[in-house]
């Protein structure tokens, strides 16, 4: 407690954060602002078949990557993914183009340069990308266009609208970059994957067919029931239920799976350097012995975002 209380008591400190939590607020309000012309209730109704199949997996894995939602209709339904596409591209084309490759030694001139033809690569990628959401959610395939709202104008401009809300979010992740704290698109993704956590965790734990109310004066409140295979040892026989073994053996992976990745992240091959000795007048410098630091993980998680992007 006493080292958060350091933390904001630094004043430029406490505006970074600020700035990041706003600009990260704003993304999460975006996300419930539907696309124009496309009926909620009816895509919700064939989703939900759909999401036990390989199209709901592959949209949900996607989605988890890109900090957006393509399983609901929103604005920010494909969130940075087209823009970490032209990224990968770049990267790519970095290593077998030779003007690129030319840009990528100059320094910091040549990454803002690169930078600027990612921002303009991800206007023709979140473009492509919305025209095959748009056309499968107000087409034949799920047929999710609003009554009269299926005509093809109608169509491009529900591309724009998630094709500029690929492009707001990409500014929000640089104006996180410069003014606020870490990086911007992470963070995107991160807040992104951190919404879910809430969600899964009700659906885990509790029945959303059983109820038990709760008097309050004159109010009662209607609370979902925890579900039965989760009180009782070894129960649940049901395909959805979660039985109170296979609960606990969840909550130790989780925290395995978090530790391991913090491990692995942090880990470093620490290969030593030893530094001549020189002498100037009477005084004798260098000799020491030190290390030179290498990630285990240089990669991070850039290629199970190349692997996702590239499905």
């Amino acid at each position: 407690m006493s080292k958060i209380k350091a933390i904001f008591s630094i004043p430029e400190l406490r505006q970074k954060i600020l700035i990041t939590l706003l600009f990260l607020a704003i993304y999460r309000i975006g996300y419930y602002v539907p696309l124009p012309f496309i009926d909620q209730g009816r895509l919700e109704e064939n989703m939900r078949s759909s999401q036990s199949g390989a199209l709901g997996q592959a949209l949900g894995l996607v989605s988890m990557f890109s900090g957006g939602t393509l399983s609901q209709a929103v604005i920010f339904s494909w969130g940075v993914m087209p823009y970490i596409s032209a990224s990968i591209i770049f990267q790519l084309l970095a290593s077998v183009y030779p003007p690129l490759e030319k840009l990528q030694k100059e320094g910091e001139s040549g990454r803002k340069k690169i930078n600027e033809y990612t921002r303009y690569a991800t206007v023709p990628i979140a473009f492509l990308q919305s025209y095959m959401v748009v056309s499968n959610l107000m087409g034949s395939t799920v047929n999710a266009a609003a009554p009269g709202y299926g005509a093809w104008y109608f169509q491009l401009t529900a591309m724009v609208t998630m094709t500029v809300g690929t492009l707001f979010l990409m500014w929000l992740g640089e104006q996180i970059d410069e003014y606020g704290i870490g990086n911007g698109i992470s963070l995107i993704i991160m807040a992104g994957i951190i919404a879910r956590i809430p969600q899964a965790t009700s659906l885990l734990l509790f029945d959303p067919n059983r109820t038990y109310d709760i008097p309050f004066f004159k109010w009662t409140f209607h609370l979902p029931a925890l579900k039965e295979s989760i009180l009782t040892l070894g129960g649940g026989g049901g395909t959805q239920d979660v039985s109170f073994e296979k609960f606990v053996v969840l909550i130790f992976l989780f925290v395995a799976v978090v530790v391991a990745v913090i491990a692995i992240t942090k880990g470093q091959r620490r290969i030593p350097t030893q530094s001549a000795k020189h002498v100037r007048g009477r005084r004798v410098y260098g000799g020491t012995r030190q290390y030179l630091p290498l990630r285990v993980n240089q990669a991070g998680v850039m290629p199970v975002i190349f692997a996702s992007s590239g499905r």
